[in-house]
């Protein structure tokens, strides 16, 4: 359901949280070696997040991307939003451009309870309790 986009930032920002618990920032280099996804898309994906508030950088030979943040108050929804906008929350299941309750798509009253789940999954789901879970060795060094 979520974008390549937002699937890389948020691969990317666990493993920048994850390095922060260690006082550490971490470089794109790094954290696409870990993430494994390409550094011009990432870094961009990145540089977005720095705009919305979400993700510090630095820059510099101690620079890198830091997460400043209590990581209990970043939401997945608040990451999602930033990288794919709230219409994720909301379009078609289908991608009709008028779907809605007075003129459904076959997969309208379906795919609005998938919706309102993943909504419900993504305010209830912390940065911080994704990088509690993550085992770092998912991501290859």
């Amino acid at each position: 359901m979520f974008s390549k986009a937002c699937e890389y930032g948020i691969r990317a920002l666990t493993i920048i949280a994850k390095e922060g618990e260690k006082g550490q920032k971490v470089g794109i280099k790094e954290v696409c070696k870990l993430a494994q996804t390409p550094e011009s898309f990432t870094a961009k994906i990145l540089q977005n997040l720095v705009k919305q508030g979400i993700l510090n950088s630095q820059k510099g030979p101690s620079g890198g991307f830091y997460i400043s943040k209590d990581l209990s108050n970043v939401t997945l929804y608040e990451i999602v939003v930033a990288i794919d906008g709230p219409e994720v929350f909301r379009k078609c299941g289908l991608g009709l451009p008028e779907c809605n309750a007075k003129k459904p798509c076959p997969l309208h009253t379906k795919f609005e309870v998938v919706r309102d789940e993943l909504n419900a999954m993504c305010q209830s789901s912390t940065l911080e309790t994704l990088v509690e879970q993550l085992v770092l060795d998912t991501y290859k060094r």
